[in-house]
């Protein structure tokens, strides 16, 4: 099994709808999300799927949320910008991105962790 992880910081704020603690207020952190292929077959140049499909997959939507209040902004305006709900939301839109560049059917998103901080990450598995 072949694996590829890419990685992308953002900064963005946010409070936990709720919550019945500190999370309640607007607070932000310095996010990292880590994107995680895996794969049994390589292509004809010797790669899973090319980092830039990752990258770009991600980019868009780190360049939105970089230096934003994340429950303004689509879809966490309507559910909490949860650690584990910003994992999920990258993962489809990485999952679709590799779908869409051709990449060997095997090919898959197998983990997005998101770190709020550098010792507490959340993560999504399919």
């Amino acid at each position: 099994m072949y694996e590829v992880i890419v990685e992308q910081p953002f900064s963005a704020a946010h409070y936990l709808k709720g919550y019945p603690g500190k999370c309640s207020q607007i607070h932000g952190h310095n996010y990292k999300v880590q994107i995680t292929v895996e794969g049994d077959k390589l292509d004809h140049l010797g790669l899973l799927v090319e980092f830039e499909v990752i990258k770009q997959a991600v980019k868009k939507w780190i360049d939105l949320f970089d230096h934003g209040f994340l429950n303004e902004l689509p879809p966490f305006d309507k559910i909490n910008p949860s650690a584990e709900n910003l994992a999920k939301f990258f993962y489809d839109e990485v999952e679709g991105a590799i779908r869409q560049s051709g990449s060997n059917a095997s090919t898959r998103v197998s983990c997005v962790r998101v770190f709020e901080t550098e010792k507490c990450s959340a993560a999504y598995r399919p």
